[in-house]
C-alpha cells in the first residue's frame, strides 16, 4: 500500500513543482528555392499565467546563430500544446538542418530543441 502512495505522489511531483522548460514538440520548414522557409513550431509548456509562460521560439544555425525569433506575447494556459508559425526566415547555402528552440520567462531556452531538415 505505501509503495502504491509513493508511486502515485512520484508521479504528481513535476506538476506540484510548477512548469518545466518549455519544449518543442514538432517543427516543420517549407522553403522557396531562395531558401526563405515558412516554420511551422509546436510548442509545450505548462504555462501559469503571465508569472511563467513560453514566450518565444528560435530557428538556430549549426553554428548556434539566430537566424529567426517568433515572440510569443501571451500565456497559453488553456491552448496546450499550441503551434504558431513565422514567415520569412533565410537559411544560408550550405546549411541542411536547423536547430528550433523554445523559451520560457523562467528558465530561459531549453535544450536540446528539435532538429529540423531544411530543403
Amino acid at each position: 500500500m505505501m509503495r502504491r502512495a509513493l508511486a502515485a505522489l512520484a508521479l504528481c511531483l513535476p506538476a506540484l513543482a510548477g512548469a518545466g522548460e518549455a519544449q518543442v514538440r514538432d517543427a516543420v520548414a517549407v522553403c522557396d528555392a531562395a531558401r526563405v522557409c515558412h516554420f511551422t513550431v509546436t510548442v509545450r509548456h505548462a504555462d501559469a499565467g503571465w508569472a511563467h509562460y513560453a514566450d518565444a521560439w528560435e530557428v538556430r544555425a549549426p553554428d548556434g546563430t539566430v537566424l529567426g525569433r517568433r515572440v510569443l506575447l501571451h500565456p497559453h494556459d488553456d491552448e496546450q500544446p499550441f503551434t504558431r508559425s513565422l514567415d520569412g526566415v533565410r537559411v544560408p547555402v550550405g546549411i541542411d538542418t536547423v536547430q528550433v528552440l523554445a523559451h520560457d520567462t523562467r528558465h530561459g531556452w531549453g535544450t536540446p530543441g528539435v532538429p529540423v531538415p531544411v530543403r
